[in-house]
Order: C-alpha cells, then sequence, then structure tokens
C-alpha cells in the first residue's frame, strides 16, 4: 500500500478526510442531540467525554448488514483501493443526518432532505486519488431530492441507456435507521447532579468559567512549556511538531468563550465558537455578513470547521505565520477583539491585535465583534486563490475589500469616500491592510487613470518575504483582485464578467439582465456516453467490485466515549 503522504494527506494533519467519524453530542437543557463530523485524526480523546462517537463500521458492517451509504458507494463503482472511503461513507452519512433534521418538507420515498449541491459538498474535504470523484459523486447525488437519476453515471443498479432509472432498485434509504446517541449515554448524563461533569483528570482538565481558568494558570499545575489550551486542537494539523504536550486545558466548557450576541450595531462570536457556526450566524443576516458567510464556506473542510473555531484561527494568524483567510475577511470590515491579560481585559481592533508581539499562553482571547455595515453605499468583495476551491486547500493569496461610495452627480461616477483593503496569504506573518493604496484611493472616482495609478502603488505595496515560494505570481494575483474591484465600480470601464453591486449582490446592466447565480451552489454537471457490446462479455460489462462494501464499512468499531 502506497503511504499516507502519497495517497493525499501525512497522518495526523487532517487534510484528507480518511478519518472522518460522526460525533453526537447531547443537550441535557434542551434534550437535543447534535451530530457533527469530525477528524478523528485531530481529535483529542479527552475532549470525548458523555460524546458517541460513530465510525463508518458503526453504521453498517458484515454482522448487521450494510448501510445504503456504503451499499450505494459500492453500487456506483465509487471504491477502488478503499483508502479514503470510509470516510466518504461519514462525510455523506453525517450530511443526511444534518439534512434530515431541518425542517424543510418530506422527501419522496427512497431519499433524503439533502440537495444536489449539498451533497456534492458533503466531500468536499475527502480526497480521493485513485477513484476519481464522479462515482463517488454519483453516489452523494443519489440520495438527493432534487436528483434527475437519469443524470447518475455507470452503476450496478440499473443499465445505463438500456434500464429505466428507478430509486425503487437503489438500496433503500429511510432516516434515523441509525441511533447517534444511546439512551444509556443519556441516562448516565441525567444522572449527574450538574448536568454534563467537567472531565478532569491527569493531564488533561475543563475549566467552566474565566475564574477557574485564571486559577489553572496561578497554579503549580501550570507550565507554559508543558500544557497546551485548546478547544478542537484543529491547530495541530498545521503546525504538529509543535504538538508536544503533556497536559491540555480545554476551553469549550467556559460559556463566555460561546456567546453569541446580536444587534443592530452587528454581532460578537465568542472565541470557542465553531466556523461552522459562525458561517450559520452570518447566514442569516445583511448582505455583508452573508458575503462572509460564504468565504469561510471555503476555508478548511466541513469536518474541520465543525470543530475548529473562530478564536482559534485568529489567535493562530496573531502568534504564528498562518495564512488565514478568516483574519483577512475579518480585518477588511473593521472587527475588534476583547482579551484578557493577566491584569486586565482590553478591547483592540483587530488590526491593532495582529500587530502586537505574539500573545502568551495567558492572554485569552474572549470574542470578536463584527460591525453591521447596513448601508446601501457600502461595497464589499473577498477573493482568494487557491489550488482547490474547496477542501483543505491554503490560499496562495486572498483579500477583502469594503468601500463606501458616493454619486459624482457632475461625472456620473461612484466617488469612494473610504476605502480598507486587507491581503493575506502572500508571504506574511498576518494580514495587512495596503494603507498607502487606501490613502490614495479616498475622495477619488473610480476611473480608469485612478485605477491604473492604484494598481501600480500596489505593486510596491505588496512585497512577499524572502524565502516565498512564486512571489511575482502572488503579487499579479493581488494586483488582479484590486483591479476587478475598482472596475466593477467604474461606470466608464467594460463591465466584468462577474460584476459587484453594493452589499456585493449582483449588478445589472439593463433591465433585462438576469440576476447572476454564484456557480458555488449549482450543481456538477457533466455527459457520460457508454457504448455496450456484448461480443466480448465479461468484459466490460459493469460489475460490482468485490468488497467495495467492506471497504466503505472501514476496520474501526463503533464506539462510545465516557471519560
Amino acid at each position: 500500500r502506497r503511504s499516507p503522504r502519497r495517497r493525499g494527506g501525512t497522518p495526523g494533519r487532517g487534510g484528507c478526510g480518511a478519518c472522518v467519524v460522526l460525533i453526537s453530542k447531547y443537550d441535557l437543557a434542551t434534550d437535543k442531540v447534535t451530530e457533527f463530523s469530525a477528524s478523528s485524526c485531530l481529535t483529542l480523546v479527552g475532549s470525548l467525554n458523555h460524546c458517541s462517537v460513530i465510525t463508518s463500521e458503526g453504521i453498517g458492517n458484515t454482522r448487521d448488514g450494510f448501510h445504503p451509504v456504503q451499499q450505494r458507494l459500492s453500487g456506483f463503482h465509487a471504491s477502488q483501493c478503499g483508502f479514503c472511503t470510509p470516510g466518504m461513507c461519514m462525510s455523506i452519512f453525517s450530511a443526511l443526518v444534518k439534512a434530515d433534521k431541518t425542517g424543510d418538507p418530506a422527501p419522496p420515498l427512497g431519499f433524503s432532505k439533502l440537495t444536489c449541491s449539498e451533497a456534492e459538498h458533503a466531500v468536499s474535504g475527502n480526497l480521493c486519488r485513485c477513484t476519481g470523484y464522479r462515482p463517488i459523486i454519483d453516489a452523494c447525488k443519489s440520495f438527493a431530492t432534487d436528483v434527475d437519476l437519469e443524470d447518475l453515471g455507470l452503476n450496478s443498479f440499473w443499465k445505463k441507456g438500456i434500464d429505466h432509472a428507478d430509486v425503487g432498485k437503489l438500496p433503500g434509504y429511510s432516516s434515523g435507521a441509525v441511533c447517534t446517541f444511546p439512551e444509556f449515554l443519556k441516562a448516565e448524563i441525567e444522572g449527574q447532579t450538574n448536568g454534563v461533569s467537567a472531565a478532569t483528570y491527569d493531564g488533561w482538565c475543563r475549566p467552566k468559567s474565566i475564574q477557574e481558568l485564571r486559577n489553572l494558570f496561578d497554579s503549580n499545575w501550570f507550565d507554559e512549556n508543558s500544557v497546551k489550551i485548546v478547544a478542537s486542537n484543529t491547530g495541530a494539523g498545521v503546525y504538529k511538531d509543535q504538538d508536544l504536550y503533556e497536559k491540555y486545558i480545554d476551553i469549550k466548557g467556559i460559556p463566555e468563550l460561546s456567546v453569541i450576541n446580536r444587534s443592530n450595531k452587528g454581532v460578537e462570536i465568542g472565541a470557542a465558537v465553531s466556523i461552522s457556526k459562525a458561517i450559520e450566524v452570518f447566514s442569516d443576516g445583511t448582505p455583508v455578513f452573508r458575503k462572509i458567510a460564504g468565504h469561510l464556506s471555503k476555508v478548511a473542510s466541513p469536518f474541520i470547521r465543525n470543530t475548529a473555531t473562530i478564536g482559534g484561527n485568529v489567535i493562530m494568524s496573531q502568534r504564528l505565520p498562518f495564512a488565514s483567510d478568516i483574519v483577512t475577511v475579518l480585518l477588511a470590515v473593521g472587527s475588534t477583539v476583547t482579551i484578557q491579560t493577566a491584569s486586565k481585559m482590553l478591547c483592540l481592533t483587530l488590526e491593532e491585535f495582529l500587530e502586537q508581539p505574539p500573545c502568551d499562553a495567558k492572554t485569552i482571547l474572549l470574542t470578536i465583534f463584527v460591525p453591521d455595515w447596513g448601508s446601501d453605499s457600502v461595497i464589499f468583495e473577498t477573493s482568494r486563490a487557491a489550488p482547490r476551491p474547496f477542501g483543505n486547500a491554503v490560499s496562495y493569496v486572498n483579500s477583502a475589500f469594503l468601500a463606501r461610495t458616493s454619486g459624482d452627480a457632475a461625472s456620473g461616477e461612484l466617488l469612494i469616500e473610504d476605502i480598507c483593503l486587507a491581503f493575506g496569504a502572500y508571504g506574511v506573518d498576518h494580514a495587512t491592510r495596503a494603507r498607502k493604496v487606501e490613502e490614495f484611493l479616498k475622495g477619488k472616482p473610480a476611473s480608469a487613470p485612478v485605477i491604473l495609478e492604484a494598481v501600480q502603488l500596489l505593486k510596491d505595496v505588496i512585497s512577499p518575504s524572502e524565502g516565498t515560494t512564486h512571489p511575482e505570481y502572488r503579487v499579479s494575483l493581488a494586483v488582479s483582485f484590486l483591479f476587478s474591484f475598482l472596475s466593477s465600480l467604474s461606470s466608464n470601464l467594460n463591465e466584468p464578467a462577474k460584476s459587484i453591486a453594493p452589499n456585493g449582490s449582483c449588478a445589472k446592466s439593463s433591465p433585462e439582465k438576469h440576476d447572476e447565480v454564484a456557480s458555488d451552489g449549482l450543481p456538477i454537471r457533466s455527459r457520460q456516453e457508454l457504448v455496450f457490446n456484448d461480443e466480448y462479455e465479461p468484459v466490460g460489462k459493469p460489475i460490482t467490485k468485490a468488497g467495495a462494501e467492506l471497504q466503505a464499512s472501514g476496520i474501526l468499531l463503533n464506539s462510545y466515549f465516557s471519560i
């Protein structure tokens, strides 16, 4: 077998998705179970106290029978070496569980509430190096309520182009067939006087308040060189060599770090809030907030975003040279952070926070505040260039631009009253603002001469550090992002392919022009033509691979954790 590095992921990095599992948590106060996929290679066992962990073998196996996800992966010829198949299986299963809990109308018999777009994005972070993604995507979309079964490719359920495609020929699917949280574990939690207890034992501590955390810092137990503060531990996938610690402090149980406060001024998000949860919060907001959510959806992969936190991403960018998309976007919209030091609490702009010397281990990032830019005169756009548009691909360059404009009656052009230009990942320690370009553009119209001079000025501002790979390419990307943004503000230039209107919505050049639709939400479309010939049978006949279901079930055991 080829090494994990060759297969697409180094062990303990969270980059391939081969070890994805489903983690379920029970909230005693609301009597609700929450399920989410996670990368098991980055998940610390101490964080799983009173959690249910289901692996691919937990939903189907040789003893109890295989799950429809495993059967359809096999029937659509979606497994070859089998290295990635269990993770693919659990990513699909997790998406099904999440979709079935929504309030959408009940799907037709045999389908789920998933849409084709959601089904495709379910495996956006799972890497495959031999099967190819088409059969895997076909298996995903076979569960979608809006799928056209005739569009699905070669499979062992019906002969393509000869038999009628019918969901009744597929392995039957029904929601809730797999129990994601056992009753005995609920009873164990309910039996405790104060709800879910903190997991505290030698080497692991889970404080329940900021004061408890500060008491730990002041105790003899704490040693900065041997203790690691974690919320999800996904940062270990980026800086693996530094993951040498004897003790851990889990801050997920501190309520102050999980707050989400909405107001007419903006949104305050606790540092321990997951990226996935932040996406949900921003998605239900103003156009600027929705644009932020769209960019965050391209960061990492679903099973990483489900556990990785907003605060962890920000603090890692402040302490280490981390190419963060999140920090770039938050910097452009004028975000502020609240931190707790050993002696006092401070509220800083994100730019001030990033420029400070690296925080020590006793400095706590409490919350991030994102102001509400609800004015129609505000234009916001984000961009990134990466090896892959989705799924654990670090940006070569990312950018976020926010401008406040007004109309010039004399020239008919937009005047740039104020503007913020943030760039990151181009070979610097953290995201920065192009201050010189901002000052030049303020008060000027978005005309061709102004844009040309701004672009030339940016070339001198964006300067990758020594040793950065492909520096010229990164500079050209940053320039192209700025040119595209400024061009969209000008009425005297040819309209770009994807124009931008106030608040990031799509512009209309005429009443007859239809609104543009973001390509991220469109299902993948392709065409497959097959020619069957019986002359050399069984060569060329689609036969299900022996053992494919076994590969999909993996070799891990279904586990429940109670420490």
